[in-house]
Order: structure tokens, then C-alpha cells, then sequence
């Protein structure tokens, strides 16, 4: 019966995905479906459903897209590229530099790839064109280098694993022989994901000089000057305390990070429109609307994958499929190789926090099995994701990056393998030393 259900759940799932149904559609018609052979109250669905987007912590999830919309509208990503640029200076491969580090300065707020790479690459890849960059790589590189506005807090996909983690507790026969596990908290995976954030971004810078080296690409053009850092510093100077404020709170404990969302919002309302004074009542509505229809999607993706993940477990096929691991192999690399292949795959074809929702159900109950801490897990599963970003079909910093710069789709795709490559051999490492995640978090007491 187990093995029917779930069969008729991703067989609808599936079916539906491929006469090109949204993936709400596909993940809602597939869970009701469900829902009607198991002779269940279809008003269940409803409540279950409304019940994952009443929580507080998802209040977090439009707060902080809003604050990224108005930090781009109010120039604040525009001083924090400057800053960039004036750190990087005349080295090889400076241009390359300033991208990687303003997509790090913007992630660090934005907590979205795309809107990452939007911003940055609107400034960024004209600039290096000028300095002989060809447009194929400075694309490549700000694509890439978009997908870490998801790793670094705050994070939008952290949010939503956390949420999705919650009530998913560890077997018992996992307590059993690896004792008690630490709980997810949303606090937690944003600390935990800045060292993994780093060592992503060095990957990147690595790779950058070694080709800059190789084809000859240079920096800015001019030698380091003082008095340009330190003008840049001076117009930055709110840019830059936008995440020293926003994550500083969390970490201290002042605040949670739904109330830090808040406050970034509030912050950059302030900066945007009395301190640069470039934060219009137009450019308001325009992140308003952007906003609304961005978290109008998530929330509806939400409230379908919810219920998705409720049937998955109750049909328990998390534990189906952790029992025929451990039958074939308890050895926790394999277990890791397996999961970061399936993961890469996922991430090709599916957005990804639909993929988070879908996925957390079924691969945190498989890792506890293999005493695997559930923080590390989040940490991996959102590096690896961001991959997806780059990877086409869907690779959404692909198209947004074709569409700054004019380069094909296609030409972009082939100058980002070596750093897709840097990408995946970075999340291997992430994956196999578990500190690297779990060091900074219990330096803070988490």
C-alpha cells in the first residue's frame, strides 16, 4: 500500500511537471490526489497547508526581500561595488576581484542569488568590459558569483530550511546510537554558513587569478590610491554597516533574525531616502510590487510543499530509503557523495526553494540515521543548490546575466564550467569536514 502511494504521489507529480504545470500545480494536484485514494478530509490539506505559512519566522522571508529591493533602489549596492573596486586595485584579475567581493558585500543583504546578480552585474560587467574583459567571462564570473548571496546571511533559502526543519525530529534508534542532536534554529544556519560562504568565494577568487594570469586580464587601470578607497569608504560608510547592523543583532542576541529583517528594512527606508537621498516614493512601490510578487510565489510554493513533505513522511519514505542506504553502505563520504549528486541534479531543474521544501523532509530523517548534525546538513544542501543558479536549463544567473550584458546563454555557460568545477569541489570539502559549518556556530555558543 506504502509502495503504491508513493508511486501515485511523484507518478502525478511528475506527469504534471511534464505537461508543464507550475510547480505549485504540480506539487498541489499531486498531494490531493494523494489525499483522495487515502480517503483523508480534503479540508486536512487546507489546514495543513495554512498552518506552514502562519509561522513567525517566515515573517522573515518578505522583510528581507524588501530590504534587498530598497538597498538597490536606495544606491546602496552602487557604493558597496565602489568600495569593491577600490579595494581591488591594479592586480591581475582586479576587475574579477571587485566582482566576487561586491556580490559578497551585496549576498551578505540581498540573501538572493538572482537580485545578486542583478545588482552587481548591472555595474560590474559594463565596467570590466571597458577594461578588456571579454563579455562572456565577466558574465560567467558574476553569474557564479551571484550564487553566493544565498549562502552568506541573511540568507532567504536558510529561512526556509529552518522552517522546513522544524517538527522533524530524529528517529529514535538515531538518538539510540548517536546520541542527542542539536536542534536547527535560523539564528544557527546564518553563522553557520559564513565560513562555508568564505572558502566558496576564495574558490572563486583562486580561479579568477589563475585565468586572469593565463589570458592577461588586469585590474582597474590604476594603481592603489588612497584617497579613492577612502572617498569610496566615506560615501560607503552606511552601505558597509547595513550588515554589520543586521547580522551584529542577531549574533549579540539583540534581536531574532524575523526582528532583524525588520530592522534592515527600517535602515535602509532611513539610508535610501535621508542619508543618500536616492530612495524615491516611485522606487518605494517598485520594490513594493517587486516584493509582494516574489514572496506571493514562495508562499504559494510553500503551502503546497508542505503537504508534499507531510504525505512523504507519513508514507515513510525518508525511512524506506535511509534503511536501504544503510543496507548497502554505512560509510557517511558515500552517503555524502550520493546526496550532494542528487542534489546537483535537483538543482538543474528546480527552483530553489521549492527544492529546499521538497527535499528537507526526506534527506534530514536520512542523515540523522547516519549521525549526519541537521545544521551541516542545511549548510550543505543550500552551497550545493546555489550551484543551480549557474547550471542550465533553469540557471536563473544565466538569463540574468545574458540580459545585462547581451552575451548568448550558451557563451556564458561554457566560460562558467571551471568555476562551476571550483564550485563543486569547494562543496566535497564542505561536506566531508563538518567544522568548517559547525566551528563558528559553537564558538557562539549555538
Amino acid at each position: 500500500m506504502e509502495q503504491y502511494m508513493v508511486s501515485l504521489l511523484f507518478g502525478s507529480f511528475i506527469v504534471l511537471l511534464l505537461i508543464g504545470a507550475p510547480i505549485t500545480v504540480s506539487l498541489a494536484g499531486a498531494a490531493l490526489a494523494t489525499f483522495i485514494v487515502l480517503d483523508k478530509n480534503p479540508i486536512s490539506f487546507v489546514q495543513i497547508a495554512f498552518t506552514s505559512v502562519g509561522s513567525f519566522p517566515l515573517m522573515a522571508l518578505p522583510a528581507f526581500v524588501l530590504a534587498g529591493a530598497l538597498m538597490e533602489a536606495g544606491g546602496i549596492s552602487k557604493r558597496l561595488v565602489d568600495i569593491a573596486e577600490s579595494l581591488a586595485g591594479p592586480i591581475t584579475g582586479g576587475m574579477g576581484v571587485a566582482t566576487v567581493l561586491a556580490c559578497l558585500f551585496f549576498g551578505a543583504i540581498s540573501g538572493s542569488g538572482p537580485a545578486t546578480t542583478a545588482a552587481v552585474g548591472m555595474l560590474m560587467i559594463p565596467a570590466m568590459t571597458k577594461r578588456n574583459y571579454p563579455l562572456d567571462y565577466s558574465s560567467a564570473l558574476t553569474a557564479s558569483s551571484g550564487g553566493l548571496g544565498i549562502i552568506l546571511p541573511p540568507s532567504i533559502p536558510m529561512v526556509i530550511f529552518g522552517i522546513s526543519a522544524l517538527g522533524l525530529q530524529p528517529p529514535p534508534e538515531a538518538i539510540a546510537q548517536y546520541g542527542p542532536f542539536s536542534t536547527v534554529s535560523i539564528s544557527k544556519l546564518f553563522i553557520a554558513g559564513v565560513v562555508p560562504g568564505l572558502v566558496m568565494s576564495c574558490s572563486l577568487l583562486i580561479l579568477n587569478y589563475i585565468i586572469s594570469r593565463k589570458e592577461g586580464y588586469k585590474g582597474t587601470g590604476a594603481d592603489w590610491s588612497s584617497a579613492d578607497l577612502a572617498r569610496a569608504l566615506r560615501r560607503g560608510v552606511w552601505s558597509i554597516l547595513a550588515p554589520v547592523i543586521i547580522l551584529g543583532g542577531i549574533y549579540a542576541g539583540f534581536f531574532t533574525p524575523t526582528e532583524a529583517a525588520i530592522v534592515a528594512v527600517f535602515y535602509t527606508l532611513f539610508i535610501g531616502a535621508f542619508v543618500h537621498r536616492e530612495l524615491t516614493i516611485l522606487k518605494i512601490f517598485h520594490s513594493l510590487r517587486t516584493t509582494t510578487w516574489l514572496t506571493g510565489r514562495v508562499l504559494l510554493i510553500l503551502f503546497a510543499a508542505t503537504v508534499f513533505g507531510r504525505l512523504l513522511v507519513e508514507q515513510r519514505v525518508p525511512a524506506i530509503i535511509a534503511e536501504s542506504l544503510l543496507s548497502w553502505t554505512d560509510n557517511v563520504y558515500v552517503i555524502w557523495t550520493l546526496l550532494i549528486a542528487l542534489l546537483l541534479f535537483v538543482g538543474m531543474f528546480m527552483e530553489t526553494l521549492a527544492a529546499i521544501m521538497i527535499l528537507v523532509p526526506v534527506l534530514l530523517p536520512i542523515t540523522y540515521m547516519f549521525g549526519i548534525d541537521p545544521t551541516h546538513v542545511g549548510v550543505v544542501v543550500i552551497c550545493t543548490l546555489a550551484v543551480g543558479f549557474v547550471t542550465p536549463p533553469l540557471g536563473e544567473n544565466i538569463f540574468v546575466a545574458s540580459g545585462i550584458g547581451g552575451a548568448t546563454v550558451e557563451q556564458i555557460v561554457v566560460r562558467a564550467l571551471p568555476f562551476l568545477g571550483a564550485y563543486i569541489v569547494t562543496i566535497f570539502i564542505i561536506a566531508f569536514v563538518p567544522s568548517l559549518s559547525l566551528w563558528l556556530p559553537g564558538l557562539l555558543g549555538y
